[in-house]
């Protein structure tokens, strides 16, 4: 359990200031997209690469808006995120990565867990009342409730997940007491897939065990499998890099060279951005990124390939909160159409193969691009086209519609 007092309010206007000058010099050199990629690479930087991992986890972290509807209902802003991954892949370091990113947060395991353990249990004091001890996940109310091995739990313990990341609320009726305790937590959760590996020719929820009820409540769901076991083949490049990387950390040597002015943020400034764009940015959706948003929705409800689970109205809810903490990461007050762009890409990724991009997908190979301003043009029309509409988000007349087989994202897949 780590419980710190440092939030938004706490946050300097001095450090505040700081952020937005840093931010306003890279888009005078018209490079919002590689300061944007600056702070991603500084995710879990003992990792190395996984820029769509390192992207999602940043975007769950930061969340959206919450709001009422017009029936006094809450809707959530907080983003649940769901590694399925090989052992070795890195897992269990980017939850605590993501643990030590918020100010209060709670790392368990769902070995041995229970509903009472993760919820709330009914003790009773010396003096013959019954009191409730708060469970993982009230106690991580207002942070992070980190997960792993989150397969393991019973089945007849997950029901008890279900209000708590919907709703955000945990209705308890034990020991005559009855209350209602706040659960307003990102929930980050990681699992191996069932058997000797993932199947790909079975949903997730087969390969996970989860069930779709709660696998719909998770609003990224990232596939870290090893390509030689996923059977594809193996990036000889990649593995160099990783390699060298992981060297480079055992021997205490240096990496290359940062870029002149690159963001070189410690753990504690990195926590303080988070906080700072959480309470300081509730942007609103502009109508292209609405349109494409909605395409997207359309299109993965269209699709034969797609997992149900990951189809429900949870889905279209799911794409508005990620690109308001897009917009949020990118330090504005508006979710713009690129904004959506980048949030398809990553709800892309929990798929193995993207009829958007025509091609397989891999999260845990997915590089940083050098050039990301001068390719996002090329990653908007291929996905645009895709979709079937054009940058205002009206439909295009041409026939056929989109694809690019053989081709990849941007370069990012």
């Amino acid at each position: 359990v780590h419980n710190d007092e440092v939030g938004s309010a706490r946050v300097s206007r001095e450090l505040g200031a700081e952020f937005e000058a840093w931010w306003r010099a890279r888009r005078e050199a018209g490079m919002p997209l590689k300061a944007r990629d600056e702070i991603v690479a500084m995710a879990c930087p003992s990792l190395a690469g996984m820029y769509l991992v390192k992207l999602g986890l940043l975007l769950t972290l930061i969340g959206g808006v919450s709001h009422t509807d017009a029936s006094s209902m809450r809707v959530r802003g907080e983003s649940h995120l769901l590694l399925v991954g090989d052992a070795g892949t890195g897992k269990s370091a980017l939850l605590r990565h993501a643990a030590r990113l918020s100010p209060r947060s709670v790392l368990t395991t769902g070995i041995g867990a229970t509903s009472a353990g993760l919820t709330c249990t009914a003790i009773r004091e010396p003096g013959g009342e019954w009191m409730l001890e708060a469970g993982a996940l009230v106690l991580a109310d207002g942070g992070v409730c980190a997960i792993d091995e989150f397969d393991s739990i019973r089945e007849h313990d997950r029901g008890a997940i279900h209000e708590a990341m919907e709703q955000q609320t945990l209705s308890v009726a034990k020991a005559g007491l009855v209350c209602k305790l706040r659960t307003k937590c990102s929930v980050f959760a990681a699992c191996n897939p069932k058997g000797k590996g993932y199947d790909h020719d079975r949903s997730i929820s087969v390969n996970t065990g989860l069930p779709s009820p709660l696998l719909s409540r998770f609003d990224v769901v990232l596939l870290l499998l090893d390509k030689s076991r996923a059977g594809g083949g193996r990036s000889e490049e990649h593995d160099r890099d990783v390699a060298q990387h992981i060297l480079r950390e055992a021997c205490g040597e240096e990496g290359p060279p940062p870029e002149p002015d690159a963001a070189t943020w410690p753990l504690e400034k990195m926590r303080a951005y988070v906080e700072f764009v959480r309470g300081s940015f509730r942007p609103s959706v502009t109508p292209p990124a609405q349109r494409a948003i909605v395409a997207y929705y359309s299109h993965q409800r269209q699709a034969d390939t797609t997992s149900e689970a990951r189809t429900t109205i949870r889905l279209l809810e799911s794409a508005v909160r990620l690109a308001q903490a897009h917009a949020r990461l990118m330090f504005r007050e508006e979710v713009t159409l690129l904004d959506a762009i980048y949030v398809i890409v990553v709800l892309e990724s929990s798929t193995l193969h993207s009829r958007l991009a025509g091609g397989s997908i891999c999260a845990l190979t997915s590089m940083f691009d050098e050039t990301p301003d001068a390719t996002y043009p090329l990653l908007r029309d291929k996905i645009l086209d895709s979709l079937g509409i054009d940058a205002e988000g009206r439909p295009l007349r041409q026939e056929g519609g989109g694809g690019y087989p053989g081709e990849r994202l941007g370069g990012y897949m």
